[in-house]
């Protein structure tokens, strides 16, 4: 696996030799729900303002959620700067090297805790990501996806696969994320070009179709998140707008939108409408 990573792996920023356990950090929270492709320019130029915890702990609130343009789920952006506060705050400006440590930062789940573990220190710990889960499923558990949660034997079994020195097992946290993104894809596998295609029981099994939950893609048009969406993107380029000037059919729906942006936090209400905080 760690051979077929070396050659295969895409170029992505944040794997680039003297990354800080910040610059991880910041890749894990934009990579949630994102593309890697998609983040990593923005990434770099997000590195490029705020490049410590510090920097973005002193940041105008106004100009993170900018920066943060159309990642999506601006939210993250937020979570981010509160991270940055409570890094400066309790760790001398410094990423902690220790799981409960990060745990306990704002926005800070227990995947991202190992991935930064791991991808940051290079320690063992057990990474469990979208991708990571559909390659352990397919080549232990025999099946084409694997359950819509985690649970704690899946966890337990994931563990039998991390080798047991820190170095090795990093590696292979990130070689079979990789895996999971380029080949052992959702929706079309290559399998004839799988480094472990020889040990994989769905393969062998004839790759059974998924007989579980159906599976459903969310939606997109019309929803609450898109039209939220279009709300952040009118304060983004104009700083402050009016409701009237947003461009959405449901005027109703266009309201609670806005309410629920600044209940969130990602906006201020105003006499004329809406700012950024």
């Amino acid at each position: 696996m760690a051979g077929w990573f070396s050659t295969a792996a895409r170029d992505l920023p944040w794997r680039a030799p003297g990354t800080t356990p910040w610059g991880v950090l910041v890749s894990e929270v934009m990579c949630q729900q994102t593309p890697a492709a998609r983040v990593a320019p923005l990434w770099e130029a997000w590195m490029s303002r705020w490049d410590t915890p510090a920097a973005l702990a002193e940041a105008p609130t106004s100009d993170v959620l900018r920066a943060w343009g159309r990642l999506g789920y601006p939210r993250r952006a937020l979570r981010l700067q509160e991270t940055a506060r409570a890094v400066v705050d309790l760790h001398a400006g410094e990423v902690p090297e220790d799981e409960a440590a990060l745990l306990a930062l704002p926005g800070v789940g227990r995947y991202t805790a190992a991935a930064v573990l791991a991808f940051a220190f290079g320690r063992r710990s057990l990474v469990l990501d979208t991708n990571i889960r559909r390659v352990l499923a397919r080549l232990d558990g025999g099946v084409e996806f694997p359950g819509a949660h985690e649970t704690a034997a899946e966890r337990r079994r994931a563990w039998e696969f991390v080798p047991p020195a820190d170095a090795d097992a990093a590696l292979w946290s990130v070689s079979v994320m990789e895996l999971g993104a380029l080949v052992c894809t959702a929706r079309s596998p290559r399998c004839g070009e799988c480094p472990v295609a020889g040990s994989c029981a769905w393969l062998a099994a004839g790759r059974p179709a998924w007989d579980g939950p159906e599976r459903r893609a969310q939606s997109w048009e019309g929803t609450d998140r898109q039209c939220r969406g279009r709300i952040m993107a009118a304060l983004r380029g104009h700083g402050e707008v009016r409701l009237s000037d947003v461009a959405w059919p449901d005027r109703d729906q266009l309201a609670a939108c806005a309410a629920s942006l600044v209940a969130d936090g990602l906006a201020v209400g105003v006499a004329k409408g809406l700012t950024l905080p």
